[in-house]
């Protein structure tokens, strides 16, 4: 199994690919879509569509892995990720590749065993669970990287297949 996974944002979308046989997991690729701040708004959105696509396309994966939206402060900023995290799940839509959506608690329970576990904690657990020397960076591919081994280790009924 190939999985995809994705942490939505609009300046920088983190990736991970994640290749697991059985309980051996292998990180395939990581890093992040950048977008520019300069870039109408329109334009940034339409280069994550693009950037996830190229990803599918280039990947193959059997599922595609995303983080649930949380925001308790920033309205503004809620609604711009909201609008990032929907070009990426069309992307994976109009490729027909199964979704999972995953909240932090979620992710955090399936990597590390606790789900208030800190931000470090789920780095680390994820890096050694790869097998990487080092955690990935940036943040946002180690989270994507976390989401793509969250997904491969929980029987989700959460999967929504175009």
């Amino acid at each position: 199994m190939i999985v995809l996974g994705i942490d939505p944002g609009y300046a920088t979308v983190g990736f991970g690919v994640v290749h697991a046989i059985g309980d051996r997991m292998t990180a395939l690729a990581w890093g992040a879509i950048q977008t520019k701040p300069d870039t109408p708004f329109p334009d940034r959105l339409l280069d994550i569509h693009e950037g996830v696509l190229e990803l599918i396309e280039k990947f193959k994966p059997d599922a595609l892995s995303v983080e649930e939206l949380f925001f308790n402060t920033n309205q503004t900023t809620a609604i711009g990720v909201g609008q990032a995290r929907g070009v990426i799940v069309l992307a994976a839509a109009k490729k027909k590749l199964p979704i999972a959506e995953y909240t932090p608690l979620q992710v955090k329970s399936a990597v590390v065993g606790y789900g208030r576990a800190e931000k470090k904690q789920v780095m680390e657990l994820t890096r050694l669970q790869l097998n990487l020397q080092k955690t990935p960076k940036p943040d946002d591919a180690a989270d994507a990287l976390a989401l793509a081994v969250c997904h491969i280790r929980s029987a989700s009924s959460q999967i929504y297949q175009p």
